[in-house]
């Protein structure tokens, strides 16, 4: 592994990309809920960082703004890419699993998320 451009090992860059030294927490996982609104003290408590290290990121994005948004994007089509390719593999699974009979003795559980999915679908609509 070696260090980031930013002469800091807080940030380095694995095979997996910009990651928090110490940890497998990457910088796109905490631009994901920097995106979705998250506190630093949300995301440092979520990925069990100190606060060194939540501080050490948040300079990293910072500072190397433009790099990290272009890697981020690419990260979020690959992981778009990914998706795709495992719901299209599964797709047929899918569709035999949900043609399977239920279990015997299961017809209240089943009830009951039939009318929970109803629900979801009438406040969606």
């Amino acid at each position: 592994m070696a260090s980031a451009s930013n002469g800091q090992s807080a940030i380095i860059r694995t095979e997996r990309g910009l990651t928090i030294a110490g940890t497998r927490t990457s910088l796109y996982d905490v631009i994901d809920l920097l995106k979705a609104h998250y506190p630093p003290k949300l995301i440092r408590d979520t990925f069990n960082l100190t606060n060194a290290q939540i501080n050490a990121a948040l300079s990293y994005i910072e500072a190397n703004q433009s790099q990290v948004e272009a890697e981020y994007q690419e990260v979020l089509q690959n992981r778009e890419e990914i998706r795709r390719y495992w719901e299209d593999r599964n797709r047929e699974r899918f569709a035999r699993i949900a043609t399977m009979p239920h279990k015997p003795g299961q017809e209240a559980f089943w009830a009951k998320l039939e009318e929970h999915r109803a629900r979801r679908t009438a406040q969606k609509q």
